[in-house]
């Protein structure tokens, strides 16, 4: 059986991103093959000058109307929109809770997570406590304590996000991200060679799994 790797590039505090995390596993669930796929998460962040968090005073709606330009009710609208789709996953976004703030330590938790095999379960620990929670998880210490709550080490953590490790890897993962033309979130590269923008149905996803694996003599 052939081996197949996806890198799935996204960010904690894109909401298509949590959504498409659970369209592609629904999709993997129905893929026969399943056992032969290696999920990799890799790095992008949709602002990178965001501050470790935002004012809290100004709703997400508020933030949304700025960030494209539209009337606040428009951007409302956007926002019940995705939560209905957030919901037709099983999912509970409530943007009344967010907090945004900067993802950059996320990530670097992200590839710690990775070497210890966890990097799944902290991917799905802080999108639930971001969008669910109304977690802060630019701050430091959230971010402990949530990555610890998988499974992490607290001392290791805490060593990690006193310096830089893994800066350098996520910069790395998001200049490979730009290099490939990868300008949203989520976006699934499949044996290093086939790529899906966006969280398509997992029926989609499905079928590109079954044609990379098929056309793949081996993992990229």
């Amino acid at each position: 059986m052939n081996e197949l790797r996806v890198d799935i590039w996204s960010d904690i505090a894109c909401p298509w991103c949590y959504v498409g995390k659970r369209r592609f596993e629904n999709a993997l669930r129905r893929f026969p093959e399943r056992d032969a796929v290696e999920v990799v998460w890799r790095s992008f962040e949709l602002d990178p000058s965001a501050p470790k968090r935002r004012d809290g005073s100004v709703s997400y709606a508020t933030r949304l109307a700025k960030k494209y330009g539209v009337p606040q009710a428009r951007s409302e609208a956007m926002i019940r929109h995705m939560s209905d789709i957030a919901k037709s996953e099983g999912l509970n976004i409530d943007f009344d809770r967010v907090q945004p703030g900067n993802t950059f330590d996320a990530h670097r938790l992200l590839h710690l997570a990775r070497e210890h095999g966890m990097a799944d379960a902290l991917k799905e620990r802080l999108f639930a406590a971001y969008f669910s929670e109304g977690e802060p998880i630019g701050e430091p210490d959230v971010l402990a304590r949530l990555a610890a709550e998988v499974g992490l080490d607290p001392a290791e953590l805490q060593r990690t996000l006193a310096g830089d490790a893994y800066a350098a890897a996520v910069r790395d993962e998001e200049s490979v991200a730009s290099e490939l033309g990868i300008r949203g979130v989520p976006f699934f590269v499949l044996a290093g060679r086939y790529g899906v923008s966006g969280a398509q149905p997992a029926e989609t996803l499905l079928e590109a799994l079954g044609e990379a694996i098929r056309t793949s003599g081996s993992a990229a």
